[in-house]
């Protein structure tokens, strides 16, 4: 009667699967709502293997552990993703269409890191080196508990150290090369003095000062555009770090690689990054 349709089909699809629970006028009521709001929407009945896969739909879990399940979608493009763990991740985008019941099966294949495989390869070693990974789990237990993460933590101070001077000592430039300005035109404008005064003025003149503030802003800018680039630099640096698998060097334990996944819905296109930094 909302005409939420997507939502009611689901609550008493739900509902019809407690049947049991229900007196037989409700479970006659039910029904007769669910064929109703089934007209506005399409059905997908789908398939997994294993059963206690995760299923994600457009990006949400559906929360239920199961072999089939029923849903519910609106029209149009939607992305139903599955993944286990020992397990190659599956991905399938299908388009919904109004009062149409589709199906769909979604078989995820053994990865070849899967610890059922190590075990059968070598089973006297199976407890020790789950033991070990286990271990080296609770001990990670922080993104920085490792040298590349200290290296990333000192990187962020100097990126953040750096930038902040080079930029003060940038404003101190400008601040002088405004002092510097007015104090010339201050001399253009005394009738006593020519351009070609300061060629060579004494020691304490008002010559000596404008040079002087000419080299204090000329080392400042230097220096705070110096400063810059090497935070710029050591950002990128560090910012390039949490992409790098540094498992190749023997000394931290090899991460999951980053998923990128296409993502198409009934208001657009994208791409889903997941991934353990």
């Amino acid at each position: 009667m909302l005409r939420r349709y997507r939502e009611a089909a689901e609550h008493l699809a739900w509902s019809l699967e407690q049947r049991d629970a229900l007196p037989v006028a409700l479970q006659l009521r039910f029904e007769e709502g669910l064929r109703k709001a089934t007209t506005h929407v399409a059905t997908l009945l789908l398939a997994v293997d294993p059963p206690d896969a995760e299923v994600l739909v457009d990006g949400k879990p559906v929360g239920r552990t199961a072999r089939t399940h029923k849903l519910f979608f609106e029209s149009g493009q939607h992305m139903v993703r599955a993944r286990a763990p020992g397990r190659e991740e599956s991905l399938q985008v299908f388009t919904a269409m109004s009062g149409q019941e589709h199906e769909m099966l979604m078989q995820l294949a053994r990865s070849s890191g899967s610890t059922k495989e190590v075990a059968a390869a070598a089973p006297k070693e199976a407890p020790k080196a789950l033991n070990s990974t286990l271990a080296d789990r609770t001990q990670a237990t922080s993104p920085w508990a490792s040298w590349p993460g200290t290296l990333r933590i000192a990187g962020i101070a100097v990126t953040t150290a750096t930038v902040s001077v080079g930029s003060l000592l940038m404003i101190r430039a400008s601040r002088l090369d405004g002092d510097l300005g007015e104090r010339r035109d201050g001399l253009n404008r005394d009738p006593g003095t020519n351009p070609s005064m300061c060629w060579e003025a004494p020691q304490r003149s008002a010559c000596a000062e404008l040079l002087r503030l000419r080299d204090e802003r000329n080392l400042s800018g230097a220096a705070g555009t110096a400063l810059v680039i090497a935070g710029g630099v050591i950002g990128a640096a560090t910012a390039a770090s949490f992409f790098t698998d540094f498992s190749f060097l023997g000394l931290t334990p090899a991460q999951e690689r980053i998923h990128v996944s296409p993502v198409a819905t009934g208001h657009g296109v994208g791409v889903s990054i997941e991934g353990l930094w």
